[in-house]
């Protein structure tokens, strides 16, 4: 079992910044993503890494959010720039138990709780 805490998220305005975290109750994690969900769509993947470092990011995302992880700390980071109105959504960790990661949420195991970020513009 992997419990996975997000914060970091809030409100800001169109082209601004944050860092969203997500602290892992372990370190042995093959594949870890960011998703985000909006009332009436599906989840959908924002950025994923596995345990070599090989990062998938969706096209919305490119160039603007930067994936990452901290093995001391556990901890497993989304930084994101450039933030735009559609960037809106409840974010979640995840975590798969195979290091292939894929951009599908129903491949992942574990989930954090989520939280929110909310981009005006």
């Amino acid at each position: 079992q992997v419990q996975l805490v997000e914060s970091g998220g809030g409100s800001v305005q169109a082209g601004e910044s944050l860092r969203l975290s997500c602290v892992a109750s372990t370190s042995t994690t093959n594949c870890m993503g960011w998703f985000r969900q909006t009332p009436g769509k599906e989840r959908e993947a924002v950025a994923t890494k596995n345990i070599v470092g090989a990062t998938g990011y969706a096209d919305s995302v490119k160039g603007r959010f930067s994936i990452s992880w901290d093995n001391a700390k556990n901890t497993l980071y989304l930084q994101m720039s450039s933030l735009k109105p559609e960037d809106t959504g409840i974010y979640y960790c995840a975590s798969r138990l195979s290091s292939w990661c894929t951009m599908n949420h129903f491949d992942f195991n574990y989930w954090g709780q989520g939280t929110q970020v909310t981009v005006s513009s």
